[in-house]
């Protein structure tokens, strides 16, 4: 069990290295950590000079060298016993992470649960992974060896802060690594105080260490790093392209998960009532705030007015409402995030869509970064709409007549992470998922899948892959060894 002062917050949040919180530069900006729901400040902290992020990655590189020693079997006990950490805090760790991101409380438990077993099962897999023999001539004996790449940068997104960190990091403690994280500059609460925690609960000091900050002063010094072995990236196009750019400038690998515009085809024979849950579910979870969330619907004009009646009533159902009161949805996570739906969604009026519920902030709600669960139809796959990645509470609904022509628009965007299939011919589910151009597609329900299934995109959705054994291979590199036996 941690010690108390483990699991309090410094009044102002500094990096976190060599496991303990640092001393503040005198010159260091401060910044503030608004509740998205109330727009109270409720935390502050230092941000992270470049001094410190030097610091921090060659802390890190040192600890590399001992925790990439550590045998497997013990590098997966040390992680057991963090998800067990994890959720022996997971109340604390849930609050606070509803009252950062502004989600509901039940969706912040949620986060917490998958943190924890993101690292259960890296360390189940810790003493399975490994190279392997390649058949040769008699005198001749070849095999592989996978080895840890150092120390791994990861930058991470404020939509769930804490998962998304251990969906990168735990692999990459299992394989070996040391990591150096940056969370959100909106959202960094709950990712030093977990790296607190882990020391704590046996993690040796330096393997995970945090810094805290903006891209340009803090991600991008961290980045460019001479001993930051490789990147992994959660974000936007515009700064993945940046990332990427000095990855190839410094020859270092990088997995980038980028956003998406995932489409889901419902065709006449679908389950229509399943279907349309699906479709307000992608506005529930994190209030539309996720890359993964199906929002663009192609609709068999068969079904097409019922299908939207039964989405428009899912949605109407649906409460509004600060996170520590667990309602459908919470806010989004800043003002500007909040404009910028609310003026995407006014685009798509004017460019001849329909909006069907929502498409404005909750009446009589002053206070907050909210906005209501829209629906939006009438729309083509031309529209703003359904080619930009709204990332807020929004759903789409396109007509279509021919399949043919539904898969064609479906891969007509720059993204290809997710997407979806609703039909009742299982044959017609596997044809159309062989057409789908996306990394991952779902059949006849749209919802997270486990940890233990690979995930990432295609085109401008992303390289490399997350989750499952695909991470391993991702943050490990091969070495082949070959002896000559006469």
């Amino acid at each position: 069990m941690s010690s108390p002062e483990a699991t309090v917050l410094p009044d102002v949040l500094t990096a976190v290295i060599g496991g303990k919180w640092t001393a503040a530069a005198t010159d260091a900006t401060i910044h503030d950590v608004h509740d998205p729901a109330t727009e109270q400040v409720i935390a502050r902290f230092a941000q992270t000079t470049a001094q410190q992020v030097d610091e921090a990655v060659r802390n890190a590189h040192d600890a590399w060298r001992g925790w990439a020693a550590t045998a497997p079997v013990e590098r997966g006990r040390v992680l057991a016993r963090l998800a067990d950490t994890v959720r022996a805090h997971a109340d604390m760790l849930a609050t606070l992470e509803s009252a950062d991101t502004g989600k509901p409380i039940s969706q912040a438990r949620g986060d917490i649960a998958v943190t924890a077993r993101y690292l259960e099962y890296y360390a189940g897999a810790c003493d399975k992974f490994g190279g392997e023999t390649i058949p040769q001539a008699a005198d001749t004996f070849a095999y592989t060896v996978r080895e840890s790449y150092g120390v791994v940068a990861h930058i991470t997104p404020w939509n769930a802060p804490l998962s998304q960190m251990m969906r990168g990091v735990a692999p990459c403690l299992a394989a070996g690594n040391t990591v150096v994280v940056k969370p959100s500059e909106l959202t960094p609460l709950t990712t030093g105080l977990v790296a607190i925690l882990m020391v704590e609960a046996g993690l040796p000091a330096g393997v995970c260490n945090i810094v805290l900050g903006d891209g340009p002063a803090v991600g991008s010094p961290l980045v460019g790093h001479e001993l930051v072995r490789h990147i992994a990236f959660t974000g936007s196009v515009a700064a993945g392209q940046s990332v990427g750019r000095v990855a190839a400038e410094r020859i270092v690998g990088a997995h980038l998960e980028l956003g998406g515009k995932s489409p889901t085809i419902v065709c006449a024979d679908a389950d229509l009532g399943r279907a349309a849950k699906a479709g307000a579910l992608a506005v529930i979870r994190n209030s539309g705030q996720s890359c993964f969330a199906t929002t663009r619907l192609f609709v068999h004009r068969a079904v097409h007015d019922e299908f939207v009646e039964r989405v428009a009533a899912e949605m109407q159902g649906l409460s509004v409402g600060p996170g520590a009161d667990d309602p459908d949805l919470g806010p989004l996570v800043s003002a500007a995030q909040r404009d910028r739906v609310l003026g995407i969604v006014e685009q798509a009026r004017a460019d001849g869509a329909e909006i069907i519920v929502g498409g404005h902030r909750p009446t009589g709600r002053d206070t907050g970064f909210f906005v209501m669960p829209t629906l939006v139809a009438s729309v083509t796959n031309d529209m703003a709409i359904a080619q930009q990645e709204v990332f807020g509470p929004v759903q789409s609904v396109i007509a279509f007549d021919d399949l043919g022509e539904a898969i064609a628009q479906a891969n007509d965007t720059p993204y290809g992470l997710s997407a979806g299939v609703f039909t009742s011919d299982i044959g017609r589910a596997h044809r159309v998922a062989r057409e789908l151009q996306a990394g991952q597609v779902q059949i006849n329900r749209y919802a997270g899948a486990g940890v233990e299934i690979p995930f990432g995109g295609y085109k401008a959705s992303g390289i490399g892959r997350e989750k499952g054994t695909e991470a391993l291979l991702g943050y490990t590199q091969v070495k082949s060894v070959i002896v000559a036996l006469d």
